[in-house]
This record gives structure tokens, sequence and C-alpha cells, in this order.
């Protein structure tokens, strides 16, 4: 005869029910995470490019500021800036100067004579 299903305990019909309730949400937090992941790789991919476009922008802005400085380098650009400001600045004359002689050649601290290998035939 067949059983009847009122004659089951409660907690046999409740076992399917925890079953299907922990594989959904394993696979709901599954799904989560995988979305929050993929939320997190576009901010780091968008602040990439941001940092990627102000470094090309530093580097633009570099290049700019170093040809400003060369350009203010120029013997010329400073004397008509010095002429300009009325620095009253002019260039040294010679009795102002003081020369100094470079030191001659140092004596080899080896004071053995050199040494010659003999080629043989």
């Amino acid at each position: 005869m067949a059983k009847n299903r009122k004659a089951q305990s409660g907690a046999v019909r409740l076992v399917p029910l925890i079953k299907a309730i922990v594989i959904c949400s394993l696979i709901g937090g599954a799904a989560v995470g995988y979305v929050v992941q993929k939320n997190r790789i576009f901010e780091l991919g968008q602040q990439l490019r941001e940092r990627e476009a102000r470094l090309e922008r530093l580097k633009w802005e570099n290049k700019v500021r170093a040809a400003q400085f060369a350009e203010l380098q120029f013997p010329q650009r400073l004397a008509a800036r010095v002429q300009e400001l009325r620095l009253g600045l002019a260039p040294a004359r010679p009795a102002q100067m003081i020369w100094l002689t470079e030191p001659g050649s140092v004596r080899p601290t080896n004071q053995i004579p050199a040494m010659f290998v003999q080629r043989t035939r």
C-alpha cells in the first residue's frame, strides 16, 4: 500500500526547499560578485584612462616649459632683458678677469719601465 503524504514528517518536506534556497543563494551571490567585480574593473579602467591623459598633458606642458626655459637662456635674450630692466650690467673687462693656468701632466706613479713581449715564430 502506498504511503500517505500526510504521514511524512515536516522535516522531510523541508529538505528540498532548503536545497533550493541554498542553490539559489549561491548562484545569486556569484552573480552579485561578478557584477561587483566588473564594476570595479570598469572604474579602474576609467581611472587609468584619466591618469594616462593627465600624464600626456603633463609631458606636453613639460616640453613647452623646457622650450621656454631654453629660449630664456639665449645670450641675446638675456642681454635684451638686462637692457630692458636697466640693470647696468656689462661684460667683464680683461683687467677684471683672473686667468688660471692648468697644471701640467702629473708624473706616472708607476716608476717601473715598460715591459715588452717578444713574439715567437
